[in-house]
This record gives structure tokens, C-alpha cells and sequence, in this order.
């Protein structure tokens, strides 16, 4: 339905000076559809009131909202060319009275959950990139032919808007630290199993993946109003510090059907982690916390463990911040699992002492498009301490890359397998007993050595046994 209009905003991007890379195409593309799903919903939410005898309260000033400035129209509804902002007076007017005139939302809102504060904040982490009126008027006409007034249609356009974020992610290492592959995500959601009621978190949210595919699950299946109005209002929460991952995960939760997203724009590593209280914990985590950063001194004072690396003080909060009972599953470096400094062997202890670490899946090198590192993901639970660990080596059988990207059958295997721990060629249980108390070492490539003698002496326990009920059966 929308998928070539689509295509047209990115011709027009394309050709836009102002507008170089993927990042700045799925900027400018997020800006202007926020702005159009506005005023669908102002539009909604007025002829409801009106259908009960009721007024409503418009948001949005009238010279500013879309209907006026973006898309006049005639008696016939046909786009108003005549009274239509173009060229230089659409620019100036944009950048001279739109943009600070949303800004100012933010100072003017009752409180940060509100849909006035995420107009302000966006309006003030995004800038206007078009530089010609007329390229911006012909992106204004296409935006203006999508439409957010079904179901059926924000489902199209959440694919769409995927898509172009994908692309981002693509497009080199800056777009990659937004997008975590869905079908790794689904199979991280399957695993944790989050119910209706479950606070929801993630703290280093980028394009809001993992909170958009966790509202999706729990979506299936029909839901009473409440559980709906569960899901919209107290259920996923998430953090990101950089300003256009930020504006994404916002404009994917709405796509996805969350009319106001608690995404919080802040550095979640400044928060200290002897503040944090029962009333802020959660019940489900699900993370890819950034890997390979480094944080300052006065940040790393926020932490029991001291350590400069950004992923393992999110792992840090993560434990913290998640209730006893929950259940959280991480993406993080593989080195994580045997680095020898003092810092990763004291998480590890940590880890393994008041989680249980019950699952490690080990991610094959190119899971994630231009990372150039390999990955695990951890699900643990709080409150009990590591028996053992349930291993998953995930093969593919090809080499992984932008044209054999991971899909969802690549991890029906595991999920269907972790269900109850199974041990098979590409898994294994691990005891505590048997790690290293010195080193904590958690490596797959230490325990896979272990588990192939542990197969190799099953396999010839087996065999013996068969040659024995052979000979019985003989005699």
C-alpha cells in the first residue's frame, strides 16, 4: 500500500544536499512522519469527542498543525498549491517558527510521560536537514498520502520504517550501533518469556527493537481492555543517549502502536547504582548494551566494579536494576566470558553468585552487519546463585553478511532446545563445579573442549552398551 511512497521520500532524500547518508535519510524521513501520524491522531481524537457531544483540545496550534502548513487543502480535499509553503518560505518558516515553536513543548509540558514532552524533545534533538523549499514541498506531498488510522496501516508502515532502519544499520558501523537483528531478538523474546504485567526495560535502547518486538508478542491473541491499556501505559520502558537513535525508537514504538513511548532521552550509566530502589527495578531486561566504548572516571564511580568498558558497567546496572525473580537476557562481547582483568572476573563472580546464568548462546562472527566482533547473549535470573550452564553454539551453515543475514529458522533450534536444557551436537550443560574458581572462565571455546570429551566417552559408552545387548540377544 505504502511501500512506494516509500520509495519516492528516499528518491527525494537522495537528491537533497542537505542529506548525505542512511542515518540522515531515516532522520528526516522520522521528523516528517511524526509530525503527519500527529495529525491523524489529533484528527482521530476530534471526531470522537464530537461523536459523544464532546470538544477537544488540539495539541498543536492551528497555523502550525499538518492540515494548515504542510498539506492546505481545497473544498474538493485535493493539496491547495496556490496557499502551499514552497522554496525559500517553506524553509525559513520551518526553521524559523516550526522547529522552535515544538521546542518549546518541552518547557511547557506537565510531566516527561506525556506526548507534549516527546514533541518538545524530539524537535529539540533533530534539526531540519533540507536546504531546498522544493525538495522538502515534493517530501511533504508524499509523506501526506501515508496514513495512520487503522491497524492495518500502522502494521505497514512499522514494516516499512524497519526496513529503513535495517538499511541504516547496513550502511556502516554508525547506523550498526541502532540494529540488532530481529530474528535474534524474537528468539531472546521466546526464551525470556514476558507475560502481561511484566515491567519491561531496556536501558540502552537504540531504535527501540527489542521493547517494539516484545509489544508485538504480547499482542498475539485477543486482550481485555485493561491488558491493552496495561501494555500502553505501564509496561515497556527504555533509555538511549544519543539523540537520533532516540528520535527512531520513539517514531518505531508509535509505528508499532504505542501511542506515547516512555523513552527517556538520558546517559543511563550517570545514574548511581546505590540509588536505585525497589520501586525501579523490573521484571524483564532485554538489552544489546554498546561494547568497546569507554567512560569516564567520574561515571565509573557509580559502579562497585570500576572498569572504563561501557558494556560491562550496563551489565553492572542491569543486575541491579532488574527485581529478584526476573529474568534478563544481554547481548555482549564473547570476550566478556574469559578476559583475565581483574574487573571482567569480578563481574563474572558477580554474575555467577546472585544470578542464575542458565543459558549462554554463542552468536557466530557477522551476526551483526559490520560489528567485526562476536557476540554471546546471557539469560540469567536474579535472586539464586549458577548450578550450571546450558550452552548453545548457533551454526547457520553459512557465512553470515548482508545477503545471508540471520533469520528466524536459523534459532528455532535453540529455542526449541533451551526449553529444556537438551544436549545435543551444538549444545551442553556445564556444572559449577567444574569452573575454574580462580578465573570464573566461562569461554565456549574452554567448555566446548570439555564437552567433546564429555560426548566423545558418552558416544563410546553407547557403543559399548549396543555391542553388549547384541551379545545378550545372541546368547
Amino acid at each position: 500500500m505504502f511501500e512506494q511512497t516509500f520509495k519516492n521520500i528516499d528518491d527525494v532524500l537522495w537528491k537533497e544536499a542537505g542529506c548525505t547518508t542512511e542515518l540522515d535519510y531515516t532522520e528526516q524521513t522520522s521528523w516528517l512522519l511524526f509530525l503527519k501520524y500527529l495529525d491523524d491522531l489529533e484528527h482521530e481524537k476530534s471526531l470522537e469527542a464530537e461523536l459523544v457531544g464532546k470538544s477537544y483540545r488540539f495539541i498543536l496550534d492551528e497555523q502550525h498543525r499538518w492540515s494548515v502548513w504542510a498539506a492546505p487543502r481545497k473544498a474538493d480535499g485535493t493539496v491547495d498549491h496556490d496557499n502551499a509553503l514552497v522554496g525559500d518560505d517553506l524553509i525559513d518558516y520551518v526553521n524559523r517558527q516550526l522547529f522552535p515553536y515544538l521546542q518549546g513543548f518541552k518547557q511547557r509540558a506537565t510531566s516527561p510521560d506525556t506526548i507534549e514532552y516527546k514533541i518538545g524533545e524530539i524537535f529539540s534533538e533533530i534539526k531540519n536537514r533540507f536546504q531546498s523549499g522544493y525538495s522538502l514541498r515534493d517530501a511533504l506531498e508524499y509523506v501526506d498520502e501515508l496514513r495512520f488510522r487503522s491497524q492495518q496501516e500502522k502494521h505497514e508502515l512499522s514494516h516499512l520504517y524497519e526496513a529503513k532502519i535495517r538499511n541504516m544499520g547496513n550502511a556502516g558501523r554508525n547506523g550498526g550501533e541502532y540494529y540488532t537483528p530481529r530474528p535474534l531478538i524474537r528468539a531472546m523474546i521466546r526464551v525470556v518469556k514476558p507475560k502481561i504485567g511484566d515491567r519491561i526495560y531496556d536501558g540502552a535502547c537504540g531504535s527501540g527493537g527489542f521493547l517494539c518486538e516484545s509489544y508485538d508478542y504480547l499482542r498475539q491473541g485477543k486482550l481485555t481492555t485493561k491488558e491493552l491499556e496495561t501494555l500502553q501505559t505501564n509496561t515497556f520502558t527504555g533509555k538511549e543517549k544519543k539523540s537520533l537513535a532516540y528520535v527512531i525508537a520513539i517514531m518505531n514504538m508509535i509505528l508499532h502502536g504505542i501511542d506515547a513511548p516512555n523513552i527517556i532521552h538520558t546517559n543511563t550509566l550517570t545514574e548511581n547504582l546505590s540509588d536505585i530502589q525497589d520501586k525501579n527495578r523490573f521484571d524483564v531486561i532485554l538489552a544489546n548494551p554498546p561494547f568497546g566504548g569507554k567512560e569516564r572516571k567520574e561515571i565509573q564511580q557509580n559502579f562497585p566494579i570500576k572498569t572504563g568498558e561501557t558494556a560491562f558497567l550496563f551489565l553492572q546496572h542491569f543486575i541491579k536494576i532488574l527485581k529478584v525473580g526476573g529474568c534478563a537476557a544481554v547481548v555482549i562481547k564473547n570476550t566478556f566470558l574469559s578476559n583475565s582483568d581483574n574487573a571482567s572476573r569480578a563481574l563474572r563472580q558477580e554474575l555467577l553468585s546472585s544470578c542464575n546464568l542458565h543459558t549462554i548462546l554463542d552468536c557466530p562472527g557477522g551476526t551483526f552487519i559490520g560489528a567485526g566482533v562476536k557476540t554471546v547473549v546471557l539469560f540469567f535470573e536474579k535472586g539464586k546463585p549458577t548450578q550450571k550452564v546450558w550452552y548453545y553454539q548457533l551454526d547457520p551453515g553459512r557465512n553470515m553478511g548482508k545477503t545471508n543475514a540471520l533469520n528466524d529458522e536459523d534459532l528455532q533450534h535453540f529455542v526449541e532446545l533451551q526449553a529444556t536444557f537438551a544436549e545435543s551436537e551444538k549444545s551442553w550443560l556445564v556444572d559449577m563445579a567444574d569452573v575454574d574458581r580462580a578465573t570464573f572462565d566461562l569461554s565456549v571455546k574452554t567448555h566446548t573442549e570439555e564437552r567433546n570429551l564429555h560426548y566423545e566417552n558418552h558416544k563410546k559408552l553407547w557403543m559399548r552398551s549396543r555391542h553388549w545387548m547384541r551379545k545378550v540377544r545372541r546368547s
